[in-house]
């Protein structure tokens, strides 16, 4: 009886000690960020879901879906599945600072991506930097988006880049040597044209212009027209899709048959190409989506994205979903935490990505890959050429 009784007392003490134990360890996994294995991993997500770019907004959210859903039915990061937080900046830098205070205090995700322009992205980096949350920026060109610190990431190449090899297609490919550059005034504009001017004129090129408008620019007749008559051979066009389809029906109706050379802004089926059609036959962008790539990851994307939204991906959309993928690279292969997702996306090397392939990233986390060349033929965008020059897709 006193054995029994003594047997019995032992066993609950042990048990006791065991449960304050296993309360302990999983106090201190949480006080460490070591996350439950059964938890969803939250990710931030903003773009301008509204007002004047919400054409890009909308792209850039379907692509983030998508991206979720398909990791997540590919078994999610290493049987934990991806929560999408999402929310809608409308294209305000302070709405998307308030929306990063909230990501980091209020929703505590572990990562961040940015499906928004430079302006937004650049104002929010500075909340993630300091929480030390990793942030990619999906498509925003703003150099000084990944100089925030070394938890913030760019996931398509910098301004600076794409100018430079909008120059390499501009004098190298289609000959121009008096160049007339229109373009609009705001962070992605002057980045690109900052790229392209040092290294046109380092090829031998004059730039016999240099114009900048504003959003919602109707009439660019005068500005061409100028141009024309400083002897312009190749104009270089740096808009976005509203601002672009404006400047192509003014160059339609003035009848210029000079080359034209675009940017990944006017990269967009609805805002773009939709308006335009075949009036833009011939032009040139640089961006960073093939659609005639023969990778069949690249064609399962167009293919899926289609059937999803009724319409083709653009370059925000592919970018946006590259972001989700590098993320998820980066927690398969070296951990979910926040400072195990920042050394997994720096150390990514040759990357197959829906975009092209991902050389790597800098010691400044800027990425490293190829520029896309596509000209419109028959109102679509076609493959025209790449720009893989280390020399020059290095940032």
């Amino acid at each position: 009886m006193t054995h029994r009784f003594m047997y019995g007392r032992t066993a609950r003490v042990l048990i006791a000690l065991i449960l304050v134990a296993g309360v302990a360890v999983f106090a201190s996994a949480c006080r460490q960020g070591t996350p439950q294995a059964t938890t969803p991993i939250k990710i931030g997500f903003f773009a301008p879901e509204s007002g004047f770019a919400a054409a890009d907004g909308q792209s850039a959210q379907d692509a983030a879906k998508l991206a979720v859903e398909e990791i997540n039915k590919s078994g999610g990061i290493n049987g934990r599945t991806l929560q999408l937080v999402d929310y809608d900046d409308a294209s305000d830098a302070n709405q998307a600072v308030s929306i990063a205070n909230k990501l980091v205090t209020l929703d505590q995700v572990t990562a961040v991506v940015s499906g928004s322009y430079s302006d937004q992205t650049l104002a929010a980096a500075p909340v993630f930097q300091k929480a030390q949350i990793p942030m990619i920026a999906a498509y925003a060109v703003n150099p000084g988006i990944p100089a925030t610190g070394n938890f913030i990431f760019q996931q398509s190449f910098t301004g600076t880049v794409e100018g430079r090899a909008g120059a390499e297609l501009a004098v190298k490919m289609l000959g121009g040597k008096k160049i007339a550059i229109v373009a609009i005034d705001n962070d992605f504009g002057h980045s690109l044209v900052d790229g392209f001017k040092a290294h046109a004129q380092q090829l031998g090129a004059t730039i016999v212009a240099e114009d900048y408008n504003q959003f919602g620019e109707k009439d660019f007749g005068p500005i061409i027209t100028r141009d024309l008559n400083k002897g312009a051979d190749l104009f270089y066009m740096v808009e976005y899709g509203p601002e672009g389809s404006q400047f192509i029906r003014s160059w339609k109706t003035l009848g210029v048959k000079k080359p034209l050379v675009g940017t990944e802004g006017v990269d967009s089926t609805t805002q773009f190409l939709q308006v335009v059609g075949t009036d833009a036959d011939g032009m040139v962008i640089t961006t960073n989506l093939d659609r005639d790539s023969t990778d069949p990851n690249v064609q399962t994307f167009v293919k899926d994205f289609t059937a999803e939204f009724g319409h083709a991906p653009d370059m925000v959309a592919a970018s946006t979903y590259d972001a989700f993928f590098v993320l998820a690279q980066a927690m398969k292969t070296n951990g979910v935490t926040p400072d195990q997702i920042r050394q997994g996306i720096a150390a990514i090397k040759d990357f197959n990505a829906i975009t092209g392939k991902i050389v790597g990233y800098t010691a400044n986390n800027e990425v490293i890959k190829p520029v896309q060349l596509q000209i419109v033929q028959n109102g679509q965008f076609h493959h025209y050429g790449v720009v893989d020059d280390p020399t020059l897709i290095q940032p």
